[in-house]
């Protein structure tokens, strides 16, 4: 969808965009430095998984600015809003590199992760400047998911249409099918 942007000005991370968030959605501020995405690695070359939340469903859950991360999500997550989803590559000196690498993992392994910004959160304890602006936030985002169920929603009824309809062109031909080869030779 969108064109790879050089975020590090090296390629060492190159983000591109898959699905633009709304226009209003946040991101990571230092208010909310607290993220949740959706994400799915894979290797490079040759296209093989090697980790996501997408099996179980769940969120992986950080805190920017930290170091808890790969230094390619430290530097792309800042840069997306919620709702997004990127396509991050990342070169080894900005993924694992020789150092830390995981086991399945080859050190020197560029890297690609789909990820999905879900949300942004204020650190624990932590004071807002608006609590009705968090509020807001989460309502909005709430809107969002059930929008996305909406359409979601909507296109298996169409789905469900278009076969219903399939269905009834097809049992209607057979039936004039029937109907045809009745009375021929008859006639004199």
């Amino acid at each position: 969808m969108g064109d790879a942007i050089d975020l590090t000005s090296d390629g060492g991370v190159i983000k591109t965009i898959l699905r633009k968030s709304k226009a209003d959605a946040v991101g990571p501020t230092e208010n909310f430095p607290l993220v949740d995405v959706h994400y799915e690695g894979t290797l490079a070359d040759t296209g093989e998984v090697f980790d996501t939340t997408h099996e179980d469903n769940t969120i992986f859950s950080f805190e920017l600015g930290k170091g808890n991360v790969i230094k390619a999500w430290e530097i792309a997550v800042k840069t997306m809003k919620v709702g997004e989803v990127a396509k991050i590559t990342c070169k080894p000196e900005y993924a694992y590199g020789s150092a830390g690498s995981p086991p399945d993992i080859p050190p020197e392994a560029t890297l690609v992760f789909e990820v999905e910004l879900v949300a942004c959160r204020p650190r624990k304890g932590s004071s807002l400047g608006s609590v009705s602006e968090e509020r807001a936030r989460l309502d909005e985002l709430k809107k969002q998911r059930e929008l996305a169920a909406a359409v979601k929603e909507e296109e298996k009824k169409k789905r469900e249409e278009a076969k219903a309809a399939a269905a009834a062109r097809v049992q209607a031909k057979l039936g004039a099918k029937k109907g045809q080869g009745k009375g021929k030779g008859k006639a004199k």
